[in-house]
């Protein structure tokens, strides 16, 4: 509680999150990380966190993902989270990808009915535009 007061809202539970990018080599993936799980309501539990499928599972891996959280891509983080039971899933992705990659990714989570954090959704982040 950035506060400190105990009369603030809080879930009834830990919220899980996903990263897209943020892996090996990133620039800013562990700083978002860190400031979302600062106040100890939240958990990182999957990721897709790099462009190659190899870097992503060596990050993964590294960040002590486990095996079934740990996606080659962000299309497969979308396809197998959606897949799993609703209370087992991630609550919400996080996009720390380069900024041309952060809106494809965002409208297709969003379109998928997830919640996505990103600070460069904008359509100027588009590639054909």
């Amino acid at each position: 509680m950035v506060s400190g007061t105990s009369s603030e809202a809080r879930f009834p539970r830990k919220l899980t999150f996903g990263m897209v990018g943020g892996g090996r080599d990133a620039f800013i993936g562990a700083v978002h990380r860190r400031a979302a799980m600062l106040e100890g309501d939240v958990d990182f539990v999957a990721g897709a966190l790099s462009s190659t499928p190899e870097k992503a599972l060596a990050s993964a891996k590294d960040l002590y993902l486990p095996e079934d959280r740990s996606y080659g891509s962000w299309q497969e983080m979308l396809e197998k989270e959606s897949a799993r039971p609703v209370g087992d899933r991630i609550d919400f992705v996080s996009i720390v990808t380069p900024n041309h990659m952060h809106y494809p990714v965002a409208k297709a989570f969003v379109e998928a009915g997830w919640s996505a954090t990103s600070r460069w959704c904008t359509p100027s982040s588009r590639p054909w535009t």
